[in-house]
């Protein structure tokens, strides 16, 4: 049967089941769920601000926790009149009158830093730089208290130093393990920037293992560049302070700043505290730091090394010279070599292999895992300890006096550089052993091959890739060697060169991809 309904009476009827339906869901509750949409904004915001006042409260935590063991460094240097009278008399004879005063004082020199107490009876990390040379340290705690420092020892090579302070019941800050700190983790740097004690500041991890970028930081020959890269602000006076982790634990001393200006703009680098506590243990126990050396010098893979040798990823560390003596050298290791591996554990670069190498003592047997040109090899290496007293500035910079051209010049073009012979006057100048033998580089094109990697003076002794090695005694030998290569392959050059700015030699090994 039909039945037919006016249209007014189906919007009544409509009307009616709509409203019974809201009672009905109304007695089930459903209101409530649908209408929850609704109040998710004021819900979301109220647990926005409770996880934001958490962060917060986390922060004034670690502050209120570790502040009272940071200390005010002090350190005075006096500069005796002798010193400055040596830089006046390296002036021009006609200035040295306007300078020179035979009744000039002793001068002092005040370095401010920070420093982080470790034990309850007053022991203290800081930087190296903060008080090297010092005459006289000086530390004050959170509370006013002035204390004498002494200078338990030292480390240029990691710029550690452990101080020591006749007090007993100290506050003192736990050292965590930055081995497990993640890049993008919370952290804080404390310490006293401009002279302005006990200031927190606030990042995170930017990155981890900074270590060929940053070479100028440090100059010593040794240097153990590994560095935690933050941008929570550091500016001079923060140098010594600990950088800590969201649960207070130090992470890593505060020790330089990547800046134009001389003050932060957004990178700040410190030394693992891991690094720091073993040179810390070592200074303790010993009174020095005994420090265990492959005896090598070594660089980061590049992509032309990963290349030649058939590496997949650009990693690992290049063998490129040995110092007097070097176990590495004894071991059977060669310029060139590419270690991937330390004791089964990847060594992706160069910071890694010198923490690894750092965990061992002088006399300890190490297991290095190398590829030469394709060819896996591997080493049973005896470390020895690292010349305490022996300094170098590590420098790029060549020999300042060149020395006058006194042979034909060759142009070897699928290098894009200019070679002369190796004359006596060259190996004088260039302070090069006699019995090298070679081809010295005269030019590099500054568009070439070799920009970058090769150097005015370096001296070309063997092309050493592609394989069987060619030994380069001169001109000729270059270019029959080059003669069998073609443009985009790989080759690689040992050469003679000056490893710091005192002009000592070593061996270096360049891999380059070669052009027409």
């Amino acid at each position: 049967m039909t039945i037919h309904l006016s249209k007014s009476k189906i919007l009544a009827v409509g009307a009616v089941a709509f409203i019974a339906g809201v009672f009905f869901a109304s007695s089930m509750d459903w209101t409530r769920i649908l209408g929850a949409q609704s109040k998710v904004p004021g819900r979301s915001a109220l647990v926005s601000n409770a996880a934001l006042e958490d962060s917060q409260n986390a922060f004034v935590s670690v502050a209120e926790r570790v502040t009272p063991a940071v200390v005010s460094v002090s350190a005075e240097r006096t500069t005796k009149p002798q010193d400055t009278r040596n830089r006046i008399r390296q002036l021009p004879p006609e200035f040295q009158q306007f300078f020179d005063d035979p009744q000039q004082q002793p001068r002092t020199q005040e370095a401010q830093g920070s420093g982080f107490i470790v034990s309850k009876d007053g022991y203290i990390l800081t930087n190296n730089h903060v008080v090297d040379g010092a005459d006289q340290v000086k530390v004050v705690l959170l509370d006013h208290r002035s204390f004498k420092a002494k200078v338990v020892g030292h480390d240029a090579q990691t710029d550690v130093a452990v101080l020591k302070i006749d007090a007993s019941d100290l506050p003192t800050v736990p050292l965590g393990d930055d081995a497990r700190t993640r890049v993008g983790e919370w952290a804080l740097a404390i310490g006293n920037p401009f002279g302005l004690d006990f200031t927190v500041t606030a990042g995170i991890i930017s990155a981890k293992g900074r270590s060929t970028q940053l070479r100028s930081l440090n100059a010593d020959k040794y240097a153990i560049q590994d560095f935690i890269q933050t941008d929570a602000a550091i500016n001079p006076g923060n140098s010594g302070g600990p950088l800590v982790n969201i649960r207070g634990e130090v992470v890593g001393i505060n020790s330089a700043i990547a800046s134009e200006t001389g003050s932060y703009t957004g990178y700040g680098f410190a030394i693992p505290i891991t690094l720091a506590k073993t040179v810390m243990d070592d200074i303790i126990a010993h009174g020095h730091v005994r420090r265990a050396i492959l005896g090598a010098l070594i660089a980061d893979v590049t992509p032309e090394d990963a290349a030649v040798t058939k590496l997949k990823d650009i990693s690992g560390v290049k063998l490129e010279s040995f110092t007097e003596g070097s176990p590495a050298e004894k071991a059977g290791m060669e310029p060139g070599d590419i270690v991937v591996k330390i004791d089964g554990q990847p060594a992706d670069r160069v910071s890694t292999l010198q923490r690894m190498i750092r965990s061992h003592q002088p006399g300890d047997v190490v297991t290095l895992e190398a590829v030469r040109y394709g060819e896996h090899k591997t080493f049973k290496v005896k470390l020895i300890e690292a010349p305490s007293a022996e300094k170098t500035v590590a420098s790029n910079e060549r020999p300042a006096k060149a020395p006058a051209p006194a042979a034909v010049t060759v142009s070897a073009k699928k290098l894009g550089i200019v070679v002369e012979a190796l004359t006596p006057e060259i190996v004088k100048a260039t302070g090069a052993s006699s019995s090298v033998q070679g081809v010295v580089v005269k030019e590099v094109e500054h568009d070439g091959p070799a920009n970058n990697k090769l150097g005015r003076y370096d001296i070309i002794t063997a092309m050493i890739f592609p394989e069987p090695r060619v030994p380069i005694r001169n001109a000729d030998d270059l270019q029959r060697a080059l003669s069998k290569v073609k443009a985009g392959d790989y080759v690689g050059l040992l050469l003679d060169v000056a490893i710091d700015a005192q002009g000592t030699r070593g061996t270096k090994v360049v891999n380059l991809r070669i052009g027409n």
